[in-house]
């Protein structure tokens, strides 16, 4: 299994799905990416993302126990496909800022074509704070280690990797935020990146 793949799916009683019943598992998931993120978790219910899903009620409950491990299976699953999206990204680059700059771009389009990132991730802080930090701890570790891995070859300044990390995560979160979110855009700003890329070259001491 890679990294960023996604565990074999089971169900409620701990058994491999066959492939029809990953595939309904999957259409919940994606059913409750857009309940949660229409209405929020506390107004969210079992028989809205059934709906949403196509699905009887009472088959929710051969994948799922219950709306908080959905939520928190939803969290994790988001957090899987986007780490790969900015891994993709960032291995086309051919300096650790060009990684950077790139890294941001995938995370950009990712937010763009779902939207339901932010609203979601940010409804974990209080109903799921245990997956939010499992979310922020998870990109962050992939991000030490390719700082830590740029700072041995001379690439950038050397500074605590972890510190840096979190730094460079939170520029990017509310960059996104202000000029892909709010704006509702399809494609990400020339401009956004060009200045990204002088701000990244700054804090990394490239």
């Amino acid at each position: 299994m890679t990294e960023f793949a996604a565990p074999l799916p089971t169900g409620v009683d701990g058994k491999e799905l066959t492939s029809r019943g990953a595939a309904t598992r999957a259409r919940l998931l994606e059913a409750a990416e857009q309940i949660f993120a229409e209405l929020g978790y506390h107004e969210a219910s079992i028989v809205k993302i059934t709906e949403a899903a196509g699905v009887a009620q009472g088959t929710f409950y051969l994948y799922f126990s219950g709306k908080q491990q959905i939520f928190d299976e939803l969290v994790q699953d988001l957090n899987r496909r986007v780490r790969h999206a900015m891994a993709e990204g960032a291995a086309k680059g051919k300096t650790r800022t060009e990684s950077e700059v790139l890294g941001f771009r995938a995370f950009f389009e990712f937010t763009a074509e779902h939207p339901a990132l932010y609203r979601i991730i940010r409804q974990a802080e209080f109903v799921s704070p245990r997956s939010l930090r499992a979310h922020y701890d998870a990109i962050a570790e992939g991000y030490v280690d390719g700082l830590r891995g740029a700072m041995r070859r001379g690439e950038i300044a050397g500074a605590d990797p972890e510190v840096l990390a979190y730094a460079l995560m939170g520029m990017g979160e509310l960059l996104g935020m202000r000029w892909i979110l709010w704006e509702g855009v399809d494609a990400v700003p020339r401009k956004l990146l060009t200045e990204l890329g002088v701000l990244i070259e700054r804090v990394l001491g490239a």
